[in-house]
């Protein structure tokens, strides 16, 4: 947003006399007022007829900062919301601005005439001078939002670029942009290139930050030493001193960290920066705790809680969690209980007006987590558990899956130590399903943010070959044509140069997807071989029990109808699909040999929707017959009545087909509860090599199959149902 402030010349400066007073009232009233966040005020000040810009107007804020305009009319001074703005000079009145937000200000005077007839004589060399500006507001705008968007304004503006200065600011947003979004490194190189062009005290604090923040400590503290103390502003020299005295404390070395940050605290105090004074004190209790002096540390932190109380909510619920947190450290978890409790209320309070994000410490979740922790560790079993449910809630509702799973996992050691041992296992199985979900996430998070961060790293390798062009298209006025051709060759000799990167990153990324297919099939061979032993080794138990029972034509039989099927299943083994109809074949044999040897435990029936054409459908082999299996030997065969087995399959749409696997056997948990330990990790490695399959086979061939597994039946026996859906190629 651009405000423009049209004001007259000196001769009506009179007119302004009568307002100075209650404009300087305001002034007053707000120094007292609570510190808000600070930002950077970029603003012109021009004739409004000629548009040339007017050097030397002086620029304040209330809150002491102040700068003057550069020879291109420009100026650049901190300061924060609801601060007055005050732009004086000897040719015209003196304007005050409140500000509202970092908005850029343009400042037009009119000038009399006899003045504009003589400036008309003049004649800015850009055609559009507007234009520069426009493009870096709007990649301001957009620096939060959407990091793409606001690079592309960084392009045109850069092309726009006509001086050394404008390339020095287009950088800087640049490295604000990259700072943002954590691309710390790249912050760094356009900080650097922002600081060739023109040094500037601001660019040389933020290239020292991100140094930091990419943990080149050294260059970091080297930069900082750099910088000319008496050249900042009150702010900047505070800003200074905290970044020192974080790299310090990163580095161990207590002793410098709170020198710098001690000098930091008396320069904010001199100059009444509220929120800084706040900060520093703040540090220098982190800085004692870590040294492990912590009568110092709690009495700093005291002075921090102190002052964030007189400041607005969220400020004082930030100051509660970290002073909890010193508390935690040390055991003192009645304290830690109590500062909790207040951050909570404090948190509940903003919150109404704002979204906290869920890496933000401050979320109701990670509190209520961290309370119930904390009485666990007293063994206050009864309000820890409270707690506990209330941050699983939470955290479910907005969807931060760490929180629920450790507060989930956390419930499950309370439960278990309380000798609540049914409910230990229900949360323990939650905590399961949460890390499962949660590993999910993060494989696509990953992803995501390996897509977004190529995407802005080809940004930024655009940007430096547009400011390599536009330096090559500047100087082919100034060379001759020898140079011109040289000039040429250079040019093509890059353009061939990202060709050949170009033919490379298609030949690296059509090798990445070729290895990856090929892991993915290596993975899924793997996985068929572990379910063929499997398979055989409770097959040959069958004929084991038929021989030692001396029934040797049982056993002859079932041999040779075992044959059949091992000789069709090694028969597909190395296809990852295989005709629907081959696989009833198969589930038939197998479903008949089960029945063979449990005739007396179950019966079974196999439904085939006549209208399905089970040429048109493939399915990965040995995909149904694990759970056939599971169903015979973990339910049906433990079932005190005769049970049954029944497999359907039917056509949902034209290209998806459902089928279903019922037993009305026992059911997984009293399947689970007749289980000896070896025999549970078995089932849970076929169970999970086919898991693993379905994964892979969707991955790779776009969510072809799904499966879901619930209860049968509400009766004692719940048995087991099984829904696999397969959708057509």
């Amino acid at each position: 947003m651009r405000i423009v402030i049209k004001i007259k010349y000196i001769w009506f400066l009179c007119m302004m006399l009568g307002t100075t007073g209650m404009l300087a009232q305001v002034y007053n009233k707000d120094v007292s007022e609570e510190q808000e966040p600070r930002f950077t005020i970029r603003g012109s000040v021009i004739e409004s007829d000629t548009r040339d810009p007017i050097p030397n107007v002086n620029v304040e804020v209330n809150g002491g900062a102040y700068t003057t305009t550069d020879y291109a009319g420009d100026f650049r001074i901190e300061a924060k919301k609801g601060d007055e703005l005050i732009i004086r000079h000897k040719d015209f009145e003196t304007v005050y601005y409140t500000i509202q937000s970092n908005e850029r200000i343009t400042v037009e005077v009119e000038s009399n005439k006899e003045e504009a007839e003589y400036n008309k004589l003049k004649k800015s060399s850009r055609q559009n001078p507007n234009q520069f500006k426009s493009l870096i507001d709007s990649a301001e705008t957009y620096l939060k939002k959407d990091a793409k968007r606001s690079i592309q304004f960084i392009e045109k503006a850069l092309v726009e670029s006509n001086s050394v200065k404008e390339n020095a600011e287009t950088y800087e947003v640049l490295g604000d942009i990259h700072t943002f979004w954590k691309q710390y490194d790249l912050a760094v190189s356009n900080y650097r290139i922002s600081n060739q062009n023109m040094k500037t005290n601001i660019v040389k604090l933020k290239l020292a930050g991100a140094y930091k923040q990419n943990k080149n400590y050294q260059e970091s503290i080297q930069t900082y030493k750099e910088i000319n103390k008496k050249e900042l502003s009150n702010w900047q020299l505070v800003q200074l001193y905290e970044g020192l005295g974080d790299v310090y404390l990163l580095t161990k070395n207590y002793k410098l960290s709170i020198d710098n940050y001690q000098k930091g605290l008396v320069v904010a105090q001199k100059y009444l920066i509220t929120p800084k004074i706040t900060d520093l004190n703040s540090k220098i209790a982190q800085v004692y705790d870590a040294k492990g002096e912590v009568q110092k540390a709690e009495g700093y932190f005291d002075k921090s809680m102190k002052l964030a109380l007189t400041q607005n909510k969220k400020r004082a619920a930030e100051e509660k969690v970290r002073a909890a947190d010193f508390q935690s450290t040390n055991s003192n978890y009645s304290s830690e209980i109590a500062l909790r409790k207040e951050a909570l209320e404090d948190i509940n309070d903003f919150q109404s007006d704002s979204i906290s994000d869920n890496e933000s410490a401050l979320t109701t979740q990670k509190q209520n987590y961290k309370i119930g922790n904390a009485y666990a560790l007293q063994k206050d079993y009864e309000n820890a558990i409270s707690y506990l449910e209330e941050s699983i809630e939470v955290a479910d509702s907005k969807e931060d899956l760490i929180v629920q799973k450790d507060a989930t996992r956390k419930l499950s050691e309370i439960y278990r130590d309380a000798g609540q041992f049914d409910k230990a296992l229900i949360a323990y199985q939650s905590y399961v399903d949460l890390v499962e979900k949660l590993y999910i996430k993060k494989e696509q998070e990953i992803s995501q943010a390996t897509r977004f961060s190529k995407d802005i790293v080809s940004k930024q390798n655009r940007i430096l070959s547009l400011e390599s062009d536009r330096a090559l298209t500047e100087s082919q006025f100034q060379l001759t044509t020898e140079q011109t051709k040289r000039q040429k060759l250079i040019i093509y000799s890059l353009i061939g140069g990202v060709l050949l990167l170009l033919v490379t990153a298609l030949l690296m990324f059509k090798y990445i997807r070729q290895q990856r297919l090929a892991n993915n099939l290596l993975a899924l061979k793997s996985l068929r071989s572990q379910m063929n032993p499997h398979f055989i080794f409770n097959a040959l138990n069958s004929v084991n029990s038929f021989i030692t029972s001396n029934d040797e034509r049982t056993a002859n039989k079932y041999l040779t109808d075992f044959s059949l099927l091992m000789r069709a299943v090694l028969e597909n083994s190395e296809e990852d699909f295989i005709p629907l109809e081959k696989e009833i074949k198969l589930l038939e044999l197998y479903t008949k040999l089960e029945h063979f040897r449990f005739q007396d435990k179950f019966d079974y029936d196999i439904r085939i929707d006549e209208n399905i054409n089970v040429q048109d459908f493939v399915i990965p082999p040995m995909l149904l017959q694990p759970y056939i299996e599971n169903a015979v030997w973990h339910g049906l065969r433990y079932k005190k009545s005769k049970g049954h087995l029944q497999i359907g399959i039917t056509q949902m749409t034209l290209d998806e087909i459902k089928i279903t696997i019922t037993d009305d056997g026992i059911g997984r948990e009293k399947s689970k509860a007749l289980k000896t330990e070896n025999q549970q990790k078995q089932n849970s490695k076929g169970m999970g090599n086919i898991k693993k399959r379905v994964a892979i086979l969707n991955e790779m061939y776009k969510d072809k199959v799904d499966v879901l597994i619930d209860d049968f039946q509400e009766d004692e026996d719940v048995g087991t149902k099984v829904i696999v859906t397969l959708k057509k190629d």
